[in-house]
C-alpha cells in the first residue's frame, strides 16, 4: 500500500528564456570584447603628388539648372526650350548614355522641375538624376 504524503510534490522544470537571455548577453559581450582586441596597423606613406599637369577634360555629364521661373540653363547660359531640345539631341549623338542632373534654385517649384523632367524625357535622355545642395544652418529660413 502507498502512503502518500501530505505535502504536494511539483515536479521541476527547466526554464529556457532565462537561458536565452544570458546565451545573447554573452555573445553580445565576446563580440564586442573581441572587436576592441583588434590591433589596426598602418604604414605612414608619403606619395608624391603631380604639379605640372592638370586635367582638361572635362567628365561627359550635363548639368541643368533651373531658375525660378522655370528657364534652364547650362553652364551659366540660358536656354528656350527648343534651344533645349536641339542641343540635348547634338549631345545624345555623341553619347546616348550621357548623365543629366537636374538641380532648382531654391525658389523653382515642383512643377517647373517636373516640366524640365519631361523635356529631358522627351528628347531621349534616359539618365537623369536631380543635384540636391544641403543647405548651411545659416541660410536656412525660420517661419
Amino acid at each position: 500500500m502507498k502512503i502518500r504524503s501530505p505535502i504536494v510534490r511539483k515536479r521541476t522544470r527547466l526554464e529556457i528564456i532565462p537561458l536565452i537571455d544570458i546565451m545573447f548577453f554573452l555573445l553580445a559581450s565576446f563580440m564586442m570584447v573581441s572587436l576592441q582586441m583588434q590591433k589596426v596597423r598602418t604604414l605612414k606613406a608619403s606619395l608624391p603628388t603631380a604639379t605640372q599637369v592638370t586635367s582638361t577634360k572635362k567628365p561627359d555629364m550635363i548639368k541643368i539648372k533651373v531658375d525660378p521661373y522655370g528657364i534652364p540653363s547650362i553652364d551659366n547660359v540660358t536656354y528656350s526650350f527648343p534651344d533645349l531640345d536641339r542641343y540635348l539631341a547634338e549631345r545624345l549623338v555623341a553619347n546616348t548614355n550621357v548623365p543629366v542632373y537636374l538641380s532648382g534654385s531654391r525658389n523653382s517649384t515642383h512643377g517647373q522641375m517636373v516640366y524640365v523632367l519631361d523635356h529631358l524625357r522627351r528628347v531621349g535622355v534616359q539618365r537623369v538624376a536631380f543635384a540636391v545642395k544641403a543647405d548651411s544652418p545659416t541660410s536656412a529660413t525660420t517661419p
